[in-house]
């Protein structure tokens, strides 16, 4: 893609200040929001910026965007995933939930299931399913990283290791091209990969910005995985890869 020089002073302004706003940039260049808009959805699609609600954010490479950000990101595709994800959880299931806006999406679809029991690091799902009077919830313990509101540590390790759970409903921050599931946070990545081994069908929930996404530590492979959520085909010669690893692939 080549940039138009208003792209490329975007791109600068995002360097520095890490978001831009569709409103401040189209006050700044004295153009159109539209104009923004367009500008701003042909950088993601080229891959140097995320869009978010209002804006876009630089795309992550050793550090993670911001919550909230994270929260808007491709809400609809997350929608769509969570509900499909959801659908395939019968009640009366033992679920672990680990942090991650895709899966506090799945929780939301949960809230009507009966007879669950879920347990997870993650204090958002446990707030989502607090309103779900048919579900035994377990927080596992550790400690509290405030930028999420997820626990993670040797204590929530050790509660996990006390469980073996039907589901296993993970996300991740970004999705490799050798089928590496990536993260930017290593305690986080023990609990992951504790939640992996102490579950019978574990089920990863992305949608495809995490196929353009870069994250420094590995957490575990698309063949350990049983079922992958997604919204888009997966990249390169990774739908073959899973085909031979038994993993499904559910386009939502």
């Amino acid at each position: 893609m080549s940039l138009s020089f208003r792209q490329s002073d975007i791109l600068l302004v995002a360097e520095q200040e890490g978001r831009v706003t569709v409103e401040g940039l189209a006050e700044r260049f004295h153009v159109t929001v539209q104009t923004i808009r367009r500008d701003l959805t042909e950088l993601s699609e080229a891959g140097k910026l995320d869009r978010v609600h209002g804006g876009a954010v630089l795309r992550s490479g050793v550090s993670n965007i911001g919550y909230e950000d994270r929260r808007a990101l491709n809400h609809e595709a997350k929608t769509r995933i969570a509900e499909r994800c959801a659908a395939d959880i019968p009640e009366g299931s033992s679920i672990f939930m680990n942090i991650g806006t895709s899966t506090e999406a799945v929780a939301r679809q949960l809230l009507k299931h009966k007879n669950l029991m879920v347990v997870t690091n993650n204090m958002n799902v446990a707030n989502i399913l607090a309103d779900n009077p048919d579900c035994q919830i377990v927080v596992a313990g550790g400690v509290l990283r405030r930028s999420d509101s997820g626990l993670v540590g040797n204590l929530a390790v050790s509660t996990i290791r006390q469980f073996k759970f039907d589901h296993a409903i993970i996300g991740c921050s970004a999705l490799d091209a050798d089928g590496d599931l990536m993260d930017f946070d290593l305690q986080e990545v023990l609990v992951s990969q504790t939640i992996i081994e102490q579950a019978r069908q574990i089920s990863l929930v992305a949608d495809a910005s995490k196929f353009q996404r870069t994250a420094p530590a590995r957490i575990a492979s698309l063949s350990d995985v049983d079922m992958v959520y997604t919204d888009l085909p997966l990249p390169g010669d990774l739908h073959q890869k899973c085909i031979d690893w038994n993993t499904k692939i559910i386009e939502c």
